[in-house]
């Protein structure tokens, strides 16, 4: 067994007879044994939030209480980080992740990290999000729009070229490729669109755009009013304008990138059905469900979007090839931080 150096303990505590009835209940075409005969220790590495990772280990635990979920999180720039450096170690402790963006995946896949999975779930799942290899499935869609200060600005603009217009000088902020996963995509899908291109970075900075280390920093800076726009994820901003904060979301005319956080199985787990099971309940009905409950866009056909954000057929998205984006993302990383300094 490898060892469990990150513990943030999540269980519920059931009885063993309720385990036993739902045992049977839980078993699915999938090849994994149910709640009755899935235990051990889980080890969780993920860039969601922490309270999205509570949430969805917590449901998890409801079908499978014997299963000790350890959870990891940070940015996904840091999250694979610290699994090539346990890769190099000869002990990678993860067993599932569940990172940004498909690029990432791409890049552990090229490297031999991850272990195929055909879940019995993916008949729901649309076949644009399934690694044809099945080494990860997207999870959710999260797209990155134009978040917006409803009390500094009197029209809600409909393009990205606010961003770089004279008038808003210095009033932008975005999450920094080096820190966020989608951040990184961003730059990626935007760099390879003839009418952005590096050219739309460089209009950034000369504008005077800030930079931050993540999605909820920026926004935080446009909630407070420090800032008048932000690049962030869609969902984010939907939660903070329910609650009632004074900000806006935009889904530019020019289209939008769109991440889908997807999650696979770290080749040689130490607990493969736990792995699957765990896999396989974000997949299903139940956890998507979850997701939409948590303010995301599912990604299972038959589950509706929140209040407050487009489905995946409502929205206008940006792509580029996944081979171009996943070769070419340490050189966009490189290209990026030369131009902003960070």
């Amino acid at each position: 067994m490898k060892m469990k150096k990150t513990m943030l303990m999540m269980g519920v505590a059931a009885s063993l007879m309720l385990a036993a009835c739902s045992g049977t209940d839980a078993e699915s075409e999938s090849g994994t044994e149910g709640a009755g005969g899935v235990s051990g220790t889980l080890d969780f590495y993920t860039s969601q939030p922490d309270t999205d990772a509570s949430a969805l280990v917590n449901a998890f635990n409801e079908q499978y209480p014997d299963v000790d979920v350890n959870v990891f999180r940070s940015g996904t720039e840091e999250v694979i980080g610290k699994v090539l450096a346990e890769e190099q170690a000869g002990d990678v402790q993860a067993d599932v992740l569940l990172v940004a963006d498909s690029v990432t995946f791409e890049g552990l896949k090229e490297q031999d990290l991850l272990q195929p999975y055909e879940s019995g779930e993916l008949e729901a799942i649309p076949e644009d999000f399934v690694d044809p290899d099945h080494t990860y499935t997207g999870k959710k869609v999260m797209a990155t729009v134009l978040a917006v200060n409803t009390e500094k600005t009197e029209q809600l603009p409909d393009s990205w070229d606010v961003l770089t217009d004279t008038a808003s000088k210095d009033e932008a902020i975005m999450p920094s490729p080096l820190y966020s996963g989608a951040a990184a995509y961003n730059a990626g899908v935007f760099t390879r669109q003839d009418n952005f291109g590096w050219a739309f970075y460089q209009a950034l900075k000369d504008n005077g755009t800030s930079v931050v280390q993540g999605n909820g920093a920026a926004l935080k800076a446009v909630q407070s009013g420090e800032k008048t726009y932000g690049m962030v994820v869609d969902y984010i901003v939907a939660n903070a304008k329910a609650e009632g904060s004074p900000v806006d979301l935009v889904y530019p005319e020019e289209g939008v990138p769109v991440i889908t956080e997807p999650i696979g199985m770290i080749r040689d787990t130490d607990n493969e059905d736990a792995a699957k099971a765990f896999i396989d309940f974000v997949l299903s009905e139940e956890g998507q469900k979850l997701a939409s409950e948590l303010g995301y866009t599912p990604i299972r056909t038959g589950v509706d979007a929140p209040e407050g954000l487009k489905s995946i057929d409502e929205m206008n998205v940006l792509t580029a090839p996944l081979d171009e984006l996943s070769s070419g993302r340490e050189e966009d990383k490189r290209e990026f931080k030369e131009l902003f300094g960070e």
